[in-house]
């Protein structure tokens, strides 16, 4: 029932977030034949040409694949464009993360605000007992202070029912969610509680991005930062990527 009901949420994720991620081109037959087999009910907008002839960029369940146009072959890695120097699958995999991301409700976010409007948003994929995760959260008066919004996003590695998840739990569905976070993150003691909580839904959307340690930084273009960045390098990354 579990693994049904996750199956479901990802499928709901995709098809929310990605319904209208590409206008496709008509699918070649032999493509659409082994997609209607390995995943029914993908969305058709998300298969389109890529910049390699007779390969198909792919957009399932959060990730960026290839296909050859008979249908044999899906291939996961990354296409460079040597002649222009870049990355097109880590262009096409920000403008899904993006829109996963500003998919998700907010007010599901426990969120560090500046003052006045933000120049800057970021996103964090955040586990309460991660050493790394306490070291970026003292950075956060820095950020804000440079105009940089922190929203987090509960990412409990340990997995559903451990004791990290509780305390991801506690923490946000403390009156103080702020406070509750920084007292978890400092190693202090979240008194219990429960209610209807966003938890398992962010570590699923998680996975879903990419996300395989904390924390994992989320900026506004989509781009995917791993791991512990301090402020000041942070915020230098943050505008030149402006």
């Amino acid at each position: 029932m579990k693994h049904t009901m996750r199956k479901s949420f990802l499928l709901s994720l995709v098809l929310i977030f990605l319904g209208n991620y590409a206008m496709a081109d008509a699918i070649p037959s032999k493509i659409k034949a082994r997609l209607d087999v390995v995943v029914p009910g993908y969305d058709a907008s998300s298969v389109k040409p890529s910049a390699v002839p007779g390969l198909y960029e792919f957009v399932g369940s959060g990730r960026v694949l290839y296909i050859s146009e008979d249908g044999r072959y899906i291939v996961n890695g990354n296409v460079i464009d040597m002649e222009g120097q870049q990355n097109l699958t880590e262009q096409s995999q920000r403008k899904v993360t993006i829109k996963l991301i500003n998919g998700y409700d907010e007010k599901k976010m426990i969120t560090f605000s500046p003052e006045g409007k933000p120049k800057h948003i970021i996103t964090v994929f955040t586990d309460v007992d991660c050493p790394y995760c306490s070291m970026l959260h003292k950075e956060v008066p820095k950020l804000n202070d440079a105009g940089i919004e922190v929203r987090y996003l509960m990412y409990p590695r340990a997995g559903e029912g451990s004791p990290t998840y509780h305390k991801s739990v506690s923490a946000w569905c403390n009156d103080d969610q702020q406070k509750a976070i920084s007292v978890a993150k400092e190693g202090g003691v979240v008194a219990r509680k429960t209610c209807d909580d966003p938890v398992k839904e962010q570590f699923e959307l998680g996975k879903l991005i990419g996300v395989t340690g904390t924390p994992t930084l989320i900026l506004e273009n989509g781009k995917i930062l791993p791991g512990f960045v301090p402020a000041a390098q942070l915020i230098k990354i943050i505008d030149d990527q402006a």
